[in-house]
């Protein structure tokens, strides 16, 4: 280590102030030479954290925006970092000589008394104020002057010391096997005494049952730790960048991008997942659901401290058994795990296999290392969300929060906040959960039949305003009057008559109790095999019972209720409880009327009908996050149109001025692409691909006409997008039936994306392999043509770098479905609620955004890096509108041409492929 640089030390440290002072500009460690691009972006970063304002960043992909975000925001970081310490060594400094500071204060305190009179004989208190509040501080410092030298000598020692690592192997080596000979001993009593006879249910039994439900008071009795452990907990947190993104894969890939960073050995950084991506516990990760393993593992821990909690002594050793507890929830391997994770950068993959060797919980152990953490990756979900936010032990409070691929942060935002749950559903739950009630209702406690009764009584109430009724089969009962209608929240619980319910304590009873895990147990127990049996053996089944029996059958039995599959991880469908599904929707009921509708979808039968909470203002749950944190970075590779950023998202929280714009150019020579808006085709028909004209045989066919001459021409591979999976279906068998498939596959072998995503691989690699094989044997057919779908599995995070996408095609403009009853209620919420741009209707403008976001997502999947080129065609005269057009990217859009005429557009491109097969060579056929 190099004097002078403690373990939370970033490079440059030194070098940065001096390059700040002596040239007015920061030094910016790189892995290599930055483009002049990259220095731009993260000038400009560091501008924004350092002002403290909301930066939206647009940096194409392929121009190293991960490196840009990661060497400028961590450079600020590290100067940050240094002059709060220098700060500190100055109070501390003032407060050893203090001498000065008395007298200068004495001083003034006498000239403000000679020149104020009577009003200066209070100085004394504003004296005696600010020497206390002083004080106070330089307290504060030493305790965390004193915390921060433990926590980096505890990180360097593991850092440097390997016997501690083989110390705790051992260690946990020997309680591995002391617990095999308790586990031993405990099996030979069981053998020698026999059964319990007092027990009438079985341990696993017993798990099913409803502990006693004591106050609606937040305890969070699952996820405490012992009081000893309390200073940890408590233990402050450092200044932290929050980095999230969309996927479990672009954040590993982001920490890579760390990992090669110049601060990749001083940085202490922390990856956080979700239970399913972290648990190493094989009995829990086989539930599969994400719900299932959340559920299970908080029982797990609520049973670990309960043991301590509770007097369980006197009670059967069946019960006793019953409480299983999970062994990788061990503090001191949690706490070793926790310093592990700080001392070396680990992505998800690499804290898993350390929690398995460990034998600790990556899932809690990574919670615990947050506090001291400089940069923190996590998934959207858990920042964004409020509850998932506190319960994971994040604080905003005056950190920096960056979201990257931020192109659909407001989507993001209101899927959060939306919940959908189905008729089916809705019967189902109602039918497990009086099934459970009737069997175990002499071992409830009365707060527990309380609310479960209310519970009941809410789902009677959503199926009745459905049209149904909970003691009928859904599947059979149909809808008099189907269709789609909108509701206020308020009118919603008013027309359901469950206004006079408490949503909020018993939104809280369900996530306190676990009572979806405990229903989902006891339907597992005897939903599939069994006839719930009351305690009187020979009792007839009751009507609602046979549901219980009916659960788990296939579609063909007609009285079947059809519960919701969950995707296991072996690919075997789960049941999950409908009731987890359910506590969302109530869940979503708790936000202000004004922010939510209530959709109430009847369709056809009970069971086929939804009632759907939908969020129109995402703003109320982002301002949260503006509030709490210091600055915040909104980044992607195509933010335009930035408008529905600054109007859905930022203005009610933030003031104009606080919004800082940055949009980068590529780093591609500007003749390496070429955009054309093409608006007609070759038999000079005009391009317009309405929802009334595209279905017109003479428009297919002017578009086939098009991907013939374009084919001849483009090498490689060529990506044809269309607006919807139904148009490209009506295309594709349009051409089918008229030959033009038949003679485009002389010169590009055809793909079509699958609508299953676990098909997408295969078609990609198929693809890919055909274009590579053309490439190297030449002959007649010179790539391949791939047919997409705007908003499918291929227009976002697919690259279709170099021969993979020579040419990129858009056909029509892919605008939204205006009649979606969501869409129309949104547009009516924002007419409402925000002012007229450039004389247009704030719905006028959404639509038109929405359109170009995913527009501008598809297109840019083709350049990838320095030395890729392609061109761009959008086939539709409408691009050619300067409302439309001033929505392109700004690095394609100073570079498109537009061309009325399809001769000039096809002289254009023949000739951009010709030069570039003489400049690249075989890179280009």
């Amino acid at each position: 280590m190099e004097p002078g640089r403690g373990a939370g030390a970033l490079p440059g440290m030194e070098e940065a102030a001096g390059a700040a002072q002596g040239k007015g500009r920061v030094n910016f460690p790189f892995p290599y030479t930055p483009y002049s691009i990259q220095e731009d972006f993260m000038a400009k970063l560091y501008d924004v954290l350092e002002a403290g304002k909301v930066g939206i960043f647009e940096s194409p992909t392929g121009t190293g925006k991960s490196l840009s975000l990661i060497c400028g925001a961590l450079s600020w970081l590290r100067d940050f970092e240094e002059k709060k310490k220098q700060e500190e060594a100055r109070l501390l400094a003032d407060e050893h000589n203090g001498q000065d500071k008395q007298q200068q204060p004495t001083s003034c305190h006498a000239e403000a008394s000679n020149c104020q009179g009577s009003a200066g004989e209070l100085d004394w208190i504003t004296e005696f104020m600010q020497k206390k509040e002083e004080q106070a501080m330089v307290d504060r410092l030493k305790e965390e002057q004193i915390r921060r030298k433990k926590r980096e000598d505890r990180l360097e020692k593991i850092r440097h010391n390997v016997q501690l690592k083989y110390a705790s192997k051992r260690k946990r080596l020997e309680d591995d096997e002391t617990q095999r000979l308790l586990q031993l001993s405990a099996e030979i009593l069981s053998t020698e005494l026999g059964s319990d006879v007092l027990e009438q249910l079985d341990h696993e039994e017993e798990e099913l049952i409803l502990a006693e439900y004591e106050s609606d008071e937040e305890k969070k009795v699952g996820l405490r730790l012992d009081e000893d452990d309390d200073d940890d907990l408590e233990e402050e947190h450092v200044t932290k960048i929050y980095y999230c993104s969309r996927t479990h894969s672009q954040l590993a890939q982001f920490v890579h991008e760390v990992q090669k960073s110049p601060f990749s050995e001083e940085i202490r950084l922390v990856s956080l997942g979700s239970r399913q991506n972290l648990c190493v516990n094989e009995e829990v990760r086989h539930l599969g659901a994400v719900q299932l393993i959340n559920d299970r593992c908080m029982e797990m821990q609520k049973n670990k401290h309960g043991k301590k909690s509770e007097g369980e002594e006197s009670e059967g050793k069946k019960r006793r058994v019953s409480r299983a507890v999970c062994p990788f929830y061990s503090y001191e391997q949690m706490q070793f795990l926790r310093d592990e994770v700080l001392v070396k950068v680990k992505d998800i993959e690499q804290l898993v296999a350390l929690g398995k060797e460990t034998k600790a919980c990556p899932y809690y152990g990574s919670r615990y290392a947050i506090p001291a953490a400089q940069l923190v990756v996590l998934p959207y979900q858990m920042l964004l969300h409020e509850s998932t936010r506190c319960a994971s032990g994040i604080k905003l409070k005056d950190q920096v929060v960056i979201i990257d691929e931020a192109h659909n942060l407001i989507d993001t935002i209101t899927c959060i906040y939306s919940a959908e749950v189905r008729g089916s559903q809705l019967c189902c739950a109602h039918s497990q959960l009086l099934q459970y009630m009737e069997r175990y209702r002499k071992r409830l406690k009365a707060k527990n039949l309380m609310y479960i009764k209310q519970i009941l009584y809410l789902l009677e109430r959503f199926v009745s305003i459905l049209g149904g009724n909970v003691n009928q089969n859904p599947n059979v009962q149909s809808i008099s009057q189907a269709g789609t209608e909108l509701k206020s929240i308020n009118d919603f619980l008013f027309q359901s008559q469950i206004d006079n319910i408490n949503l909020f304590k018993v939104q809280r009873y369900c996530e306190k109790s676990l009572i979806s895990r405990k229903l989902f147990g006891f339907v597992e127990r005897y939903g599939a095999t069994s006839v719930v049996k009351t305690n009187k053996e020979k009792q007839k089944m009751a009507g609602l019972q046979n549901f219980l029996l009916t659960l788990h059958q296939g579609p063909d039995k007609e009285a079947a209720i059809q519960c919701p599959p969950v995707e296991a991880e072996d690919g075997q469908p789960k049941m999950a409880s409908p009731l987890m599904q359910i506590e969302g929707f109530l869940s979503a009921l708790t936000n202000a009327n004004q922010d939510g509708r209530v959709i109430l979808n009847r369709q056809g039968t009970v069971a086929q009908s939804s009632l759907k909470f939908l969020l129109l203002n995402p703003a109320v749950h982002f301002a949260k996050v503006l509030k709490e944190c210091r600055a915040a970075i909104i980044a992607g590779g195509t933010m335009q149109p930035v408008s529905d950023f600054r109007e859905q998202l930022l203005s009610c929280a933030i003031g104009a001025d606080r919004v800082v714009e940055f949009s980068c150019g590529h780093v591609i020579p500007p003749d390496n692409i070429l955009p054309i808006i093409l608006c007609s085709g070759p038999s000079n028909q005009q391009l317009e691909f309405t929802y009334q004209k595209r279905d017109l045989p003479q428009m297919m066919d002017e578009m086939g006409r098009i991907l013939g001459n374009l084919c001849n021409v483009v090498p490689g591979g060529v990506v044809c997008f269309f607006p919807s999976y139904e148009y490209e279906k009506q295309v594709y068998t349009h051409w089918e039936r008229t030959g033009l498939l038949t003679r485009l596959a002389t010169k590009k072998k055809i793909f079509q994306e699958p609508k299953r995503a676990n098909q997408v691989e295969q078609v990609l690699a198929a693809y890919a392999k055909c274009i590579k094989r053309c490439g190297q044997v030449g002959g007649q057919v010179t790539g391949a043509l791939l047919f997409s779908v705007v908003g499918g599995k291929m227009s976002e995070g697919i690259n279709f770098s170099d021969d993979l996408g020579r040419c990129v095609i858009m056909v029509g403009m892919p605008y939204p479905n205006i009649k979606s009853p969501e869409l129309q209620e949104k547009m009516a919420y924002l007419d409402k609620t925000m002012p007229r741009t450039a004389g247009q209707p704030p719905s006028k403008m959404l639509i038109e955004n929405l359109c170009m976001k995913a527009v501008n997502q598809s297109i840019g999947r083709a350049i990838r890096h320095q030395k890729d080129f392609a061109s761009i065609l959008l086939v539709d005269h409408r691009y050619a509108r300067p409302s439309v057009f001033n929505k392109l990217p700004q690095w394609i859009k100073e570079r498109t041409e537009i061309k009325p005429a399809f001769g000039l557009a096809f002289a254009a491109l023949r000739k951009f492929h010709q030069e570039k097969k003489s400049c690249y060579g075989s890179e280009a056929s």
